[in-house]
């Protein structure tokens, strides 16, 4: 009999996918043959030649699952399908049944099977496929990931239980994510008094890391849609801050701290030449991850001619500084097929920080 647990969240960005890989790592040592879905993905990539949910390539990849990626994304989202089945081109039965067989199918080849929710329970609801119901009717058992705090997250937490009792899911589980480390034990006592009159359990997951949580210079490329100017081995740095290179070069210089990206006006040329040259320097490889150069302004060819002498990697965008920074900061950095850093810190940190006994036990 296949084991099944309905990974939901109360909103993006909690850590669904850092939790599925986690569950998936350890559950390699006790179930001889795991699976994971992604009933349907409003985030779409092509991967081994067909559009797969990006959770579902990433995992394919990490766990040599590619010969069932058509079973692992049944239903990929595009940016018609909303639009499409409000005016009634699209079934959401149909879509339901593409679903079920897969994760009946699955059933049959697995031992442990991870069914990854998208967003908050209501995500779907518009096409009728709301994460509550889907866990209902996949008759799957749901862990519900959360962030770290007490209020809002119990907050957060209630609203979304309301859904997953309205559509009648079995919700066992409650795992607080990204926790401060010197809050973890404090957050999660007031959390399991939150819920101690409930069935459900209340469990700490990852602590906070900046590793997990940081973009790497590739996805910053993929995010500002811009070419990155990199080696090779510099495409998968992960940038720990982010500064604006407005102030003076000294200035600039002073606010450079582990891995840094500076933002920099492409008219700025004695901060880019300034960038550069401290590339150089062995003490600042580790400072400074790379820069964007932004700014309709078209730079300076001895400036150009110094910056590629000098190897550091660079995006160049037309957009401005302002708009540069506003995007990168408004962003949450997903883990992509790439990130093996990121990748390998989960794997150890399933083992040290994740109570995968008890939460078997509980499924």
């Amino acid at each position: 009999m296949c084991k099944k647990i309905f990974i939901a969240a109360t909103g993006q960005n909690c850590g669904k996918t850092t939790t599925s890989l986690s569950l998936l790592h350890r559950a390699r040592a006790t179930y001889p043959r795991i699976g994971f879905i992604k009933p349907f993905g409003p985030k779409r990539t092509m991967y081994q030649g067909r559009p797969v949910d990006i959770d579902a390539a990433l995992i394919a990849q990490v766990y040599s699952m590619d010969d069932r990626l058509d079973l692992m994304s049944p239903v990929v989202l595009d940016a018609h399908t909303t639009r499409s089945y409000i005016d009634g081109e699209v079934d959401s039965s149909a879509l339901l049944e593409q679903i079920t067989r897969a994760v009946r199918q699955l059933e049959q080849e697995c031992d442990f099977l991870i069914i990854e929710g998208a967003g908050h329970s209501g995500v779907g609801s518009v096409l009728g496929l709301n994460n509550a119901r889907l866990a209902h009717h996949l008759d799957a058992p749901v862990l519900i990931v959360a962030g770290a705090g007490i209020g809002h997250v119990i907050d957060d937490l209630h609203l979304n239980l309301a859904l997953f009792r309205e559509a009648g899911a079995d919700v066992r589980m409650i795992l607080s994510n990204k926790l401060l480390k010197d809050k973890r034990d404090a957050t999660i006592h007031y959390l399991q008094k939150a819920f101690a009159k409930t069935n459900i359990q209340v469990v700490g997951g990852f602590n906070y890391s900046p590793v997990l949580a940081n973009p790497t210079l590739k996805y910053l490329s993929e995010l500002l849609q811009v070419d990155l100017k990199a080696e090779p081995h510099q495409v998968r740095r992960i940038v720990h801050h982010v500064l604006i290179g407005a102030a003076s070069t000294q200035r600039v210089v002073d606010l450079l701290h582990d891995s840094s990206l500076v933002i920099v006006n492409s008219s700025r040329d004695e901060v880019l030449v300034m960038l550069a040259t401290l590339y150089h320097l062995v003490r600042f490889r580790s400072r400074l991850a790379g820069i964007v150069i932004a700014g309709t302004v078209p730079m300076a060819d001895i400036v150009q001619q110094v910056v590629d002498d000098s190897r550091i990697p660079y995006l160049r965008c037309q957009s401005t500084v302002a708009e540069v920074y506003t995007t990168i900061q408004a962003d949450v950095a997903k883990i992509g097929i790439d990130d093996h850093e990121k990748i390998d810190l989960i794997h150890r940190l399933a083992q040290t920080e994740l109570d995968f006994d008890l939460i078997d036990s509980i499924f």
